[in-house]
Order: C-alpha cells, then structure tokens, then sequence
C-alpha cells in the first residue's frame, strides 16, 4: 500500500508513521534529497561511526582510475 503525504504551505511534509517505523527512522536524522527523473529519492545520510570499517579488508592493488580508462 502507497502511503501518501501533503506539502505545507511552509513546504514541510510529514513523513507518515508506518513508513517511519518499517525504516526505523527518527527525530534529528539527515535526508538528502536526490532528483531522479520527474521525482526525488529520500535518502538517509549514515553517521560518521556506522561508516567505521565499512573497506575493511579492500584490496587497494587492484584499484583503477580515471587514467585507465578507455
């Protein structure tokens, strides 16, 4: 089921509830907000700390960039 919400004359939007809970978000999380085509995803910005380890165990040998590129 879609959930839908309205935009205020202070362009705030509400967030509803069973949305909020299915994605366990709260009060003081970060948004960014990226344009996709004729809409816009919403997606919440980790903190710093749940970034920690996330390249644990990469390999940097193996890395390319922009020069080796055909």
């Amino acid at each position: 089921m879609a959930e839908t919400a309205t935009l205020s004359s202070k362009f705030q939007i509400s967030i509803p509830k069973a949305i909020r809970a299915a994605q366990h978000w709260e009060a003081g999380l970060t948004f960014a907000f990226i344009p996709k085509g004729t809409g816009v995803l919403l997606v919440p910005v980790p903190k710093r700390e749940a970034l920690q380890g996330l390249a644990k165990g990469a390999n940097p040998d193996d890395h390319r960039d922009r020069t080796d590129r055909a």
